[in-house]
């Protein structure tokens, strides 16, 4: 099967299966997506979703959550990864978005990408959630499920060499929902050390790129 059959095949599964998906993280609006994607990193959205309920009815917006001392978030977010690099983070960008962006997040991604803590993959899943953009974010899950279907060659060897090969061969009317189709089969299924192949709706065509057998 050719790198087009596979797109083929995995849009046409996908979008009769769930046409239409978002992210699991929880939150209210745009600053609370942009937070929420931040914390999230090498972290699951589980334990996101039990730490922000608390931290979004303190501080639910920009300007509150920039008047905060990373010390007052670090006491609410201290059981995710990286706790203390997160809280500073989430102050700052927030105090960017009133310094600068007249306390509503930008939807650029030269603007975004400057806020503290935002690289193009969360500036990518705010864009294409929050804003409802064109974007796919490539995070280690679509890294990896990109790669080991075949979906872009060997030599996309970064997340941006990826994400460029899949937005040139996903509509980019879908290219949102393409995003967590692939995030939610690495999580669930085609997962780092250990496969689920057996449940997987690809396996006829999967090369399987770096699964140990």
């Amino acid at each position: 099967m050719n790198r087009k059959a596979r797109y083929d095949f995995v849009i046409g599964y996908y979008s009769g299966k769930m046409p239409h998906v978002s992210t699991e993280l929880n939150f209210g609006s745009v600053f609370q997506l942009l937070v929420a994607t931040v914390l999230s990193a090498q972290c699951t959205d589980k334990r996101i979703n039990q730490v922000t309920p608390e931290l979004f009815r303190r501080y639910p917006d920009a300007a509150a959550m920039g008047a905060a001392e990373p010390e007052d978030v670090l006491e609410l977010i201290a059981s995710v990864s990286y706790p203390n690099s997160k809280a500073r983070h989430v102050v700052g960008l927030s105090r960017m978005i009133v310094s600068d962006f007249g306390g509503e997040v930008p939807a650029e991604m030269a603007d975004l990408v400057k806020l503290p803590g935002v690289g193009r993959k969360t500036a990518n899943v705010v864009q294409a959630v929050g804003f409802g953009r064109s974007a796919i974010a490539v995070d280690t899950h679509v890294f990896r499920v990109s790669r080991r279907l075949g979906l872009v060659p060997a030599k996309d060897d970064t997340p941006l060499k990826v994400e460029l090969t899949l937005k040139k061969n996903i509509p980019a009317g879908i290219q949102a929902d393409a995003h967590h189709w692939l995030l939610l089969h690495g999580r669930y299924i085609c997962q780092s050390r250990k496969p689920k192949c057996g449940e997987c709706p690809f396996g006829e065509f999967c090369p399987k790129v770096g699964v140990q057998h």
